[in-house]
């Protein structure tokens, strides 16, 4: 397990990580979302140790976490970290071998890697001349070459086409079944849902959601209905017991409120009274996307 616990960093009046603690649990995917400098490239850094934080550790396995381990991990940096006039074959073999590995052993592995990632013509190939997300899965292909004890990957599906994320995501998921932790940031909520276990939201530097994808949309979710009531849902404005998150017309979306007749047994009442003043057509628990929730967690 791989755990930041209580992270602070600051460059100069700027705060990047404010007390930022959370698990990157051993063979699950976490996704770490959050606005561009939110704080998500800062704190993988950290990690790897390319920077230095001013305050709190980073765990690994309960302990502290050493140079020797950070070299054992596989990495993607914001920037890709590669040689553009170095054939992407031998860039490989140059890594594996930077990880211990023989040089016919990193080219077998890096052989079969970029294959498996759809580069098997493109072995010789320079990797200035590959498109940018050709270059993104060597960059992939580089971090994974000498089987990782854990994953850091900073938007490894940038520039990636849809056959290239299905072929990195199932990668992810056969070393996060190996047992290896994977923490990967993204802008495609969508893809963090379809993939991760669990889910880190940071913003302004601060973890302000954390926890499994299905717990996460069961918190945020809590107590939230969806109805249309004929014909016109405004009074809901005035009802005790919930607060108002959307309103347009006949339709609405309320959050029974934790508080005596609400969540318990509130949705009987709230649906007695829209009853009462209208014609019912929907009345439903609202089932939100990650990206809702990360829209009302970080406003």
């Amino acid at each position: 397990m791989l755990e930041l616990d209580e992270i602070s960093r600051r460059f100069g009046d700027v705060t990047a990580l404010e007390a930022v603690s959370f698990r990157v649990a051993s063979g699950r995917l976490t996704g770490f979302v959050g606005a561009n400098g939110a704080g998500k490239t800062t704190a993988m850094r950290i990690v790897l140790g390319v920077t230095r934080a001013d305050a709190g550790r980073v765990l690994w396995r309960g302990d502290p976490l050493d140079r020797a381990t950070q070299a054992r991990m596989g990495y993607i940096p914001e920037e890709r970290g590669l040689y553009p006039k170095m054939g992407v074959l031998d860039q490989l073999v140059f890594f594996g071998r930077l990880h211990g590995l023989t040089a016919d052993d990193a080219a077998m592995r890096g052989r079969a890697l970029l294959e498996r990632l759809g580069l098997g013509e493109r072995t010789g190939a320079r990797l200035e001349a590959l498109s940018l997300g050709n270059q993104q899965r060597v960059q992939v292909a580089a971090a994974v070459l000498h089987d990782p004890v854990a994953l850091v990957l900073d938007e490894p599906f940038s520039g990636l086409d849809p056959l290239a994320v299905d072929a990195l995501a199932d990668l992810l998921r056969e070393r996060a079944a190996g047992g290896v932790p994977v923490l990967f940031s993204s802008h495609q909520l969508d893809l963090v849902e379809r993939l991760c276990d669990d889910v880190v939201v940071i913003d302004h530097g601060r973890v302000v959601a954390a926890g499994t994808a299905e717990d996460l949309r069961r918190r945020e979710n809590a107590h939230l209905y969806r109805l249309v009531v004929e014909p016109d849902s405004g009074w809901l404005r005035e009802a005790p017991g919930l607060h108002v998150v959307d309103v347009d017309g006949p339709r609405a979306v309320v959050r029974l409120l934790d508080e005596p007749g609400g969540p318990n047994g509130g949705a009987q009442r709230l649906l007695a009274d829209a009853m009462a003043r209208g014609r019912v057509t929907e009345f439903a628990p609202v089932r939100r996307t990650l990206s809702e929730i990360y829209r009302e967690v970080v406003r």
